[in-house]
């Protein structure tokens, strides 16, 4: 490989990963890839209160309302806004790329993410229907790389003031839209499932089925405030990024933010309720509330103290998410692994009516399974990026 004369490769700054974001990433995909079945389990096989709690908040509310299972989506795309400024927004700062080239690198990427979870979806499976009724065009893929593309299109044009403005004038846009602009038949205000203005509107412009029949939770209209968690991720990398603060200081501003986050989203609780399925601008702010909170320990564990290998676990899994997450949604079936591998012992050793251990031994031995997948292709630097 050619290297410029002018230029010593010691002298060469080489950018650090920011590996507690790689931590974050990965504790979120955990709970996606098995941890959340892990803690439904554990809570029937001991029946102990504090693990029904945990086994409870893995289960999203039906309507209104907040568990800790909604904050898994959202973190992962406050993640990836968060990366923006340490890659693509970067380099352009650098010099080092364009402007267009980014937007063009990214709209590949998005379409790349929406393809994938029409995948997901089954529609490579046939059975589409007359006009695609059959076909589900949202997914969580398609959200992740709508909003994530737009807070770049947004990012490459504004700086940090505008992307600032673009975050808070999203969110009151969609409260106001919400609120005041009448659904037909309905009125203003109404913010029932199927009644709503979003429903109403992905009804009206999204082909295909929807995932409640009315209703889809990843509809095109709540996208609009799903770019603002991305755009919160960005300001959180900008933070990260310019500012001179210590790391252990940045860490404990990260949690103060999450703090003071969440607490505006209690409030506007009150008038626009706290709502994963309409991605309301509460809600926005109570994910993300704790995705700061998460992303500040991490910063603190890692960055501030380099308790690194504490964390490793999580590392592992966040620097191949998305070929984790793509592998766990029916391309491979690492319960068969894990069953052919250990269903000896595990039958060897329980009871007949231990069933829930049964199943809780299994998922574990599932987990485990893919976490050494995942430290294969990390121990070989294999990390496949879309």
């Amino acid at each position: 490989m050619a290297t410029n004369k002018e230029t010593p490769p010691a002298l060469v700054e080489v950018p650090k990963r920011l590996q507690s974001l790689d931590a974050l990433r990965g504790f979120v995909m955990f709970w996606i890839i098995g941890g959340g079945a892990l803690a439904i389990q554990l809570a029937k096989a001991t029946d102990c209160q504090p693990f029904i709690w945990l086994g409870g908040q893995m289960e999203h509310p039906a309507w209104n309302g907040f568990a800790f299972w909604d904050a898994i989506f959202p973190t992962f795309l406050f993640a990836a806004g968060a990366a923006l400024p340490f890659s693509s927004l970067r380099r352009v700062a650098e010099g080092k790329t364009t402007r267009v080239r980014e937007f063009l690198v990214g709209a590949k990427r998005a379409l790349i993410l929406v393809l994938l979870g029409l995948v997901i979806n089954g529609v490579l499976r046939g059975n589409w229907g007359e006009h695609l009724h059959n076909v589900r065009f949202g997914s969580v893929l398609g959200r992740i790389g709508i909003a994530w593309f737009l807070a770049l299109a947004i990012s490459l044009v504004f700086g940090l003031r505008g992307r600032l403005i673009w975050f808070v004038g999203l969110l009151l846009g969609y409260w106001a839209a919400m609120k005041l602009i009448p659904v037909p038949g309905v009125g203003a205000g109404n913010l029932d499932q199927g009644t709503n203005l979003a429903d109403y509107l992905d009804q009206l412009l999204m082909p295909g089925k929807f995932y409640r029949g009315n209703h889809d939770p990843e509809g095109l209209f709540s996208t609009i405030p799903a770019i603002g968690t991305a755009l919160l991720g960005v300001l959180t990398g900008d933070f990260l990024r310019s500012s001179t603060k210590s790391a252990a200081a940045k860490s404990c501003l990260l949690v103060l933010a999450g703090v003071v986050s969440i607490g505006i989203a209690l409030a506007w609780n009150q008038v626009f309720p706290i709502n994963k399925n309409l991605w309301s601008s509460s809600f926005v702010l109570m994910a993300g509330g704790l995705s700061l909170i998460l992303f500040g320990f991490f910063h603190w564990l890692i960055e501030a103290r380099g308790w690194t290998a504490l964390a490793f676990f999580f590392i592992v899994i966040g620097m191949n998410a998305i070929t984790i997450y793509l592998a766990t949604e029916g391309m491979v079936d690492f319960g068969h692994t894990a069953r052919f591998l250990f269903n000896g012992a595990i039958n060897g050793s329980l009871a007949a009516d231990a069933q829930p251990w049964r199943d809780l031994l299994l998922t574990a031995g599932t987990i485990a399974v893919e976490w050494f997948c995942l430290w294969f292709l990390w121990r070989k630097k294999v990390f496949i990026r879309v």
